[in-house]
């Protein structure tokens, strides 16, 4: 009866102990789609929207072909657009609209393509790469989308762009014209009234800067001349 025992306690332990090696070196069971996307539903509810981006990430990757899927493409951008990681936001959703481009969220991609790329503006003194193309962005929304409720607001987004383009060229100008090269000043001051008359606020200021820089560039061209000649002046009658 002993021994019986023994050997019944010794196959319970066994299994047991099988249980146990599952437990701690098996791998765990992946979630589903469902709760993937759940999860992350969950997590942009909450604001932790790096952790909503993660999940929606891995939903994509591993089940390419859930119900789920492409709504969590474009929750993607979103989760990023909260979380303020515009660039990652803007190519998240440049993917959405590459993958799915007569999908009816379009309007909206190319809106908040725009948007990412404004928000990453950082200052006047920095290349203008990604407000040019916001501004490509809320054009093509305009011009394809015009019914679209995001097409008003893009055609707002696209005077923000072009005012801070023309504070970059005043910028510039500027540097040229504290630098003393008043040509080169010139020109972007001109550049500024020939192609931003709707900016009114920097166009006017660029043509005020744009007379004066002309002026001091004559002064500096005309110096330069006689200067010149003095020197060939100076030159012959070193030479006699």
């Amino acid at each position: 009866m002993y021994f019986r025992h023994l050997v019944l306690a010794a196959s319970l332990m066994l299994l047991s102990g099988c249980g146990l090696i599952d437990y701690f070196f098996l791998p765990p069971p992946e979630d589903t789609a469902q709760e993937l996307y759940e999860g992350a539903n969950d997590a942009m509810r909450d604001k932790r929207y790096m952790q909503a981006a993660e999940y929606y990430t891995k939903l994509k990757d591993n089940f390419p072909f859930s119900p789920y899927t492409v709504e969590a493409e474009l929750a993607l951008g979103d989760a990023l657009f909260l979380d303020e990681k515009y660039t990652e936001a803007a190519e998240a959703y440049k993917e959405f609209e590459s993958l799915h481009p007569r999908h009816e969220a379009i309007p909206y991609v190319l809106y908040q393509v725009g948007m990412a790329d404004l928000k990453s503006f950082i200052s006047v003194d920095r290349p203008t790469t990604s407000t040019q193309e916001a501004l490509e962005f809320f054009g093509r929304l305009r011009e394809t989308y015009p019914n679209s409720e995001y097409a008003q607001k893009a055609v707002e987004q696209m005077q923000e762009c072009r005012r801070l383009l023309a504070e970059h060229e005043l910028y510039l100008g500027d540097v040229f014209w504290n630098m003393n090269n008043y040509g080169p000043a010139w020109k972007r001051y001109t550049y500024i009234v020939d192609n931003f008359p709707d900016v009114p606020e920097v166009s006017e200021h660029a043509k005020e800067k744009s007379l004066s820089a002309y002026y001091k560039y004559r002064e500096q061209q005309s110096r330069k001349a006689r200067e010149e000649i003095q020197g060939s002046w100076k030159e012959w009658f070193d030479w006699l």
